[in-house]
């Protein structure tokens, strides 16, 4: 891994290279998949931003910080599903999958960081709601004479969760919205199983909120609970009375 895998990185980012999927099938093959990807990463992306907002007042906007959350889980549920899938086809030796190649070397350095750090994020945010704040703080283990609670391994796994996401959205942002609006199709003509590809977008959204109103309620003794959301007091410019 050397200048050559930065470089390539860097083209494929600013959108002077990119990776040629066959379009095959009702489903248009691994085309359709890189756009179903693309779809939920831009969607996720949106989330993201929403849910950094709801920081600014936490206690305040924590029904919104949880809606938010769920609707998050939903779709990364999906996005490494369609992930998954190119995975299982590229190494299960689809000649489709194949042709179109595995991502740029330090994609696939980054990748596991990226789905290690929103597993991460997400899985304790959701195990916070069905404990509540006393289990929440309550010492997990010692580390170096830092208590380590629930709370605190969900906010450092926020900070894996940033870095790793962001560094992933800088070098994927503008491949996106081109696999996203089919911007530079060889035909121009539209894939084929968009409207099912939307289906499945659209299922998850409505799975993310269902569960997002059952588990709201959960999140009431937050709102109550005396203590403050960051050890030693919130950053700088966070309100969370």
């Amino acid at each position: 891994m050397g200048v050559e895998a930065i470089d390539d990185v860097l083209e494929e980012a600013v959108g002077r290279r990119h990776r040629d999927d066959p379009v095959l099938g009702r489903t248009a093959g691994p085309a359709g998949n890189a756009q179903l990807t693309a779809w939920t990463g831009l969607l996720l992306l949106a989330l993201a931003v929403v849910e950094l907002v709801t920081l600014i007042d936490v206690r305040g906007l924590l029904s919104w910080h949880v809606v938010v959350g769920v609707l998050l889980t939903a779709i990364a549920v999906l996005k490494v599903a369609s992930t998954g899938w190119r995975f299982i086809r590229y190494y299960g030796r689809s000649r489709p999958y194949q042709q179109a190649g595995p991502p740029l070397l330090l994609m696939r350095v980054l990748g596991p960081f990226v789905v290690l750090g929103t597993v991460a994020v997400l899985t304790t945010g959701l195990w916070l709601i069905a404990v509540g704040p006393e289990s929440g703080r309550t010492t997990l283990l010692t580390v170096l004479g830092q208590r380590i609670d629930l709370l605190s391994l969900h906010q450092a796994s926020f900070i894996v969760f940033a870095v790793a996401a962001g560094l992933h959205l800088l070098a994927r942002f503008v491949p996106a919205l081109a696999l996203a609006t089919e911007r530079g199709h060889r035909d121009g003509a539209r894939l084929r199983g968009r409207g099912p590809r939307i289906a499945v977008l659209v299922l998850a959204l409505v799975a993310g909120t269902l569960a997002a109103a059952l588990i709201l309620p959960a999140a009431a003794p937050w709102r109550t609970e005396q203590h403050d959301f960051f050890p030693g007091g919130p950053p700088p410019g966070f309100r969370h009375d």
